[in-house]
């Protein structure tokens, strides 16, 4: 077994918590979750979604989203309708006041974003961004490519949702 310092798990999770570190005071000075952060992140650059997209986008299971959704429509923060196509599926778009508040926030994420590109580089975060998006794709790639035991792909699959969730 490689050591614990080399496991690529752990480097992830190591290298969230200190990006989400310098995210933390500000989503907090605004009353708002780091889950919370991500579903307004993803409605704003879109009129509206439907809830099973949004979850797929912001990683979040949906029994967490309904919270969410629950929570930020309580707020005004966001409006939930039915899809008049299909009743079950929900779809939830930013309210003005939603709206206003990613606005004043993007502008401080923003400014974290200066201060982590000061400390790394702009190049070094462009380069990550992309090889993040090769892990990304290439590991979502191996359940579907190289596991073909339908028995053995649903295990993969739950034990990918529960490690999602443990990382919350």
């Amino acid at each position: 077994m490689r050591a614990l310092q080399d496991s690529l798990p752990l480097k992830l999770l190591q290298a969230r918590e200190v990006v989400m570190d310098m995210f933390r005071p500000h989503l907090h000075a605004h009353g708002i979750t780091e889950q919370q952060w991500r579903v307004l992140r993803a409605l704003a650059e879109t009129t509206a979604l439907d809830a099973g997209e949004l979850s797929r986008r912001v990683c979040l299971l949906m029994p967490s989203l309904s919270r969410i959704i629950r929570d930020l429509a309580a707020q005004g923060l966001l409006m939930r309708r039915n899809d008049p196509r299909d009743r079950r599926v929900a779809i939830v778009g930013l309210t003005d006041k939603g709206r206003g508040l990613f606005e004043v926030m993007s502008r401080e994420s923003e400014a974290i974003y200066s201060a982590i590109e000061a400390a790394l580089g702009v190049d070094v975060c462009a380069r990550l961004m992309v090889e993040l998006d090769e892990v990304v794709g290439k590991l979502s790639a191996i359940s579907e490519r190289d596991v073909n035991d339908a028995s053995v792909m649903e295990r993969f699959k739950l034990r990918k949702r529960a490690a999602v969730l443990q990382s919350r």
